[in-house]
C-alpha cells in the first residue's frame, strides 16, 4: 500500500478509494447473490460464475509469474490437478462434516501445490524463457501420469463421488449460493493478496527481475529466491482454484488437467496483458463466457472463437490492458482534467 513518506500513514485520497472499492465489491455480492436466490441467475447461469470465478484466481496467479517475474510457464493446471485432488480426498476420507472439511481442505489444497511448487520450482527456475517452459511443462505432465497410475486418485476412470460443499439434502439454491459465496470471495483474496504483492518491495523485486535479472542480481536482490518465491506462490493459488473445481464439478478426471488447459490458462493472462491484474480478471470473464454465447453456432463456434482471439492479438498483441491496471481514481482523475481543459 501506498504511504506518505512523511508520516508513514496511507493517503487520505488513497483510503477513499480503498473504500469505494470495497464497497463495490459488497454492492457486487448482495446484487448477484439476491439473483441467485430468488432464481433470475438459474444454475446453469451460477454454474458459469463458478467456473469464471475459478478461472479468474488461476489467469491471475498465472500473471504473477508470467507477467509480473516474467518467466513463462507451462505447468499451471499440474498445480490446479494438485490441489484438486488433495481437497477431493481430504473431504472423502477425513470423515469431518463437510461444513468444516471443506474450508479445511481449501488450505491444504493450497499448501500441498505449494509444496509441489518448492519441488519443481527450485530446479526449473535455473533455466530462462523457453527451456522453462519446456521443463514445467514436463513437469506438469509427469504430475498427470502419477495421478493416472495412482489406484488412491481413481487412476484413469477419475474421482468419483466428491461431495459438495453443503450436507446432502441441502437445496440445489442453497448449493448455488454456498459455491457462489466461497468462489467470489477466494478470488478477491486472490486478487488482493497478488496485489498488495506486487506493490510492496519485494514485488518491485520481482518486476526488477523481468525487466533485467542481471541488473537486479548486481543491485543486491536476491533473484533466486523471489523467483521461488512468486512461482510457490501462484502454486498454492492454483491449489486453491483445484479445491474449489473438485467440489463444483464433483468429479476429477485427470484429462482435463493437461497441457491444452495449461495452455487456455496463459492464453487468458496473454490476451489480457502480462503485467495486469485487471487484465487477466477481464481476460477470465470474456474468454469464460464468450465460449458458451456462441453455443447457438455449434458447427462454427470454436473457427469464431479463434478468429476473434487472433483479431485481438492482431490489434492489440501487448494485450487488452498491455501492463495497465484499471483505476477508479484515475479515471475520475482523467476525467475530471479533461473537463478542466474543456472549460
Amino acid at each position: 500500500m501506498t504511504k506518505s513518506k512523511k508520516t508513514g500513514r496511507i493517503p487520505k485520497s488513497k483510503l477513499l478509494s480503498y473504500a469505494v472499492n470495497a464497497g463495490l465489491l459488497l454492492v457486487f455480492y448482495f446484487l448477484f447473490f439476491a439473483l441467485i436466490a430468488n432464481g433470475t441467475i438459474n444454475r446453469y447461469s451460477s454454474g458459469i460464475m463458478t467456473t469464471m470465478f475459478i478461472n479468474i484466481i488461476l489467469t491471475v496467479s498465472l500473471n504473477l509469474v508470467s507477467g509480473f517475474l516474467g518467466q513463462l510457464v507451462l505447468g499451471h493446471a499440474g498445480f490446479m490437478s494438485v490441489g484438486a485432488y488433495t481437497a477431493a480426498l481430504f473431504t472423502l476420507y477425513s470423515g469431518l462434516p463437510i461444513t468444516i472439511a471443506f474450508p479445511i481442505s481449501i488450505v491444504l489444497a493450497g499448501v500441498m501445490a505449494a509444496v509441489f511448487g518448492v519441488i519443481i520450482g527450485v530446479p526449473a527456475l535455473r533455466l530462462r524463457g523457453d527451456y522453462l517452459a519446456i521443463i514445467t511443462l514436463g513437469f506438469g505432465e509427469i504430475i498427470r501420469v502419477i495421478i493416472l497410475a495412482c489406484d488412491f486418485t481413481g487412476g484413469a476412470k477419475g474421482l468419483r463421488g466428491i461431495p459438495t460443499i453443503l450436507p446432502k439434502g441441502s437445496d440445489a439454491t442453497s448449493l448455488a449460493l454456498a459455491k457462489y459465496s466461497y468462489v467470489f470471495w477466494l478470488a478477491v483474496i486472490t486478487v488482493v493478496v497478488i496485489w498488495a504483492f506486487v506493490r510492496s518491495r519485494h514485488g518491485r523485486a520481482v518486476i526488477a527481475i523481468r525487466e533485467d535479472e542481471i541488473a537486479a542480481e548486481a543491485s543486491g536482490i536476491h533473484t533466486t529466491y523471489y523467483k521461488l518465491f512468486a512461482f510457490v506462490m501462484a502454486a498454492f493459488f492454483a491449489g486453491v482454484a483445484g479445491s474449489v473445481y473438485a467440489h463444483h464439478i464433483g468429479v476429477l478426471d485427470p484429462g482435463k488437467f493437461n497441457f491444452d488447459y495449461s495452455v487456455e490458462i496463459l492464453l487468458m493472462a496473454v490476451l489480457g496483458g502480462l503485467g495486469s491484474i485487471t487484465g487477466s480478471i477481464i481476460a477470465a470473464v470474456a474468454l469464460t463466457i464468450l465460449p458458451e454465447f456462441l453455443r447457438g453456432f455449434e458447427d462454427y463456434r470454436m473457427l469464431i472463437y479463434a478468429v476473434i482471439l487472433i483479431i485481438v492479438m492482431l490489434f492489440k498483441p501487448s494485450g487488452l490492458m498491455g501492463q495497465r491496471e484499471f483505476s477508479l481514481s484515475g479515471l475520475a482523475a482523467r476525467l475530471t482534467a479533461k473537463k478542466r481543459k474543456g472549460e
